[in-house]
């Protein structure tokens, strides 16, 4: 039996098919594609799959449409009942201190979710807190106490949203990508460190917030499509990288609704 976790997010549908509904699962096909070409998401990739899934959880924040359509293929092509994460007070070994739990979105939970499991996992003993980022079209930065409580988190611009609001709010910025620089010298590597250093400075600032409440080093778990532009010598703390942390929320997530 196979399993497909699916996050739908505001510019691109990313999607898994793993081996069981669990956390650590082996990763049998995955594959995105942008929201514009969600229609030919069956024949681009599902249609010819190996692996059958029998059943879905997904997260998904884009509009009712794209939701439609993806369910549509879903049900017409395997006959699955597609089922939806929605954010909850407590569920994956995760307490949600949101002012309102279930406005809290999907993606972010399944994150944070998957952030503490990781953490769980690698020290299973003593879990410390746990700072969960994922760089995307927006940046969320999200932390998580020691004892499974999400204490609350960040949104900001991520870095195209920063290039497009300052070439729409400004004259004469339309230039190429730059580099992250100490001392930029130039448009292009000023907009680029600019950027670098407002998302590195939020992340940061709230590793900092995170330990002083806490008492304790803080576990930086980062994941997202734009992760890569923030190296180890732009974030002056350790970083783990995990490449699917959303699917692992999803995956946590399964397993507990399969008990």
């Amino acid at each position: 039996m196979s399993f497909l976790v699916i996050d739908i997010g505001n510019t691109r549908l990313k999607w898994g098919l793993y081996a069981t509904p669990a956390p650590g699962s082996e990763l049998l096909a995955h594959g995105a594609v942008v929201l514009e070409d969600i229609d030919y998401l069956w024949d681009l990739y599902w249609k010819n799959l190996m692996h059958k899934p029998t059943a879905m959880l997904g997260c998904v924040v884009a509009g009712e449409a794209i939701k439609r359509r993806v369910e549509e293929q879903l049900v017409e092509g395997w006959g699955i009942q597609p089922r939806w994460v929605s954010s909850s007070q407590q569920a994956g070994g995760v307490v949600n201190s949101y002012e309102h739990p279930q406005r809290l979105g999907s993606d972010r939970w399944a994150a944070i979710i998957g952030a503490r499991r990781h953490a769980a996992h690698l020290h299973p003993v003593d879990t410390p807190p746990v700072l969960a980022v994922m760089v995307g079209t927006a940046v969320t930065v999200d932390a998580v106490d020691a004892d499974g409580r999400f204490l609350g988190g960040l949104i900001l611009p991520g870095f195209g949203l920063m290039y497009r609001a300052l070439e729409s709010g400004t004259a004469g910025l339309k230039v190429p990508t730059g580099e992250v620089r100490d001392f930029p010298t130039n448009t292009s590597d000023a907009l680029m460190s600019g950027g670098t250093d407002a998302i590195a400075g939020a992340i940061e600032r709230s590793l900092r917030r995170l330990r002083a409440h806490t008492g304790r080093d803080p576990l930086l778990i980062m994941s997202g499509g734009a992760v890569s532009r923030l190296s180890q010598d732009v974030i002056e703390w350790p970083a783990l990288v995990v490449e699917n942390l959303i699917f692992e929320g999803l995956l946590t997530l399964a397993s507990a609704l399969k008990e």
